[in-house]
């Protein structure tokens, strides 16, 4: 089991950790520094206990304040996943279609003689008013 030298707080700790894990105690450590820098900058010098609980704390709250912002995420994230459910059983939007009347041919030759008598009746009309 190695052990690990840290510095937190402006002040050196020798810690034990498991073979592999000296990367994550090492990054730990120094989040743990981070906290306890910005107390010894406020502060000033206190006890390493006190230090060390002030920082650890402050960790904590920041810890509890991502847990929750993750709770409303993954909240989310499941409204938005059977949004999409829904959305995907919803049966396929049939295509709207137009029918477009066919004439008969019969029509069109009826309506084409019904033109034709209506230009003679009016060319008949127009000789006796000229007459």
């Amino acid at each position: 089991m190695p052990d690990v030298k840290v510095s937190i707080g402006g002040r050196e700790f020798e810690v034990a950790c498991q073979t592999g894990e000296e990367h994550f105690l090492k990054a730990a450590a120094a989040l743990l520094d981070a906290e306890a820098s910005v107390l010894s900058n406020q502060i000033g010098r206190m006890p390493e206990s006190r230090m060390l609980l002030m920082a650890g704390l402050m960790l904590a709250d920041k810890t509890a304040g991502i847990d929750e912002q993750l709770r409303l995420l993954e909240q989310k994230l499941s409204s938005q996943e059977k949004l999409i459910e829904e959305l995907r059983g919803r049966p396929e939007s049939q295509a709207k279609t137009v029918e477009v009347a066919v004439i008969p041919p019969q029509l069109t030759e009826s309506l084409a003689e019904i033109a034709a008598r209506a230009e003679s009746i009016a060319a008949a009309v127009e000789e006796r008013a000229a007459s």
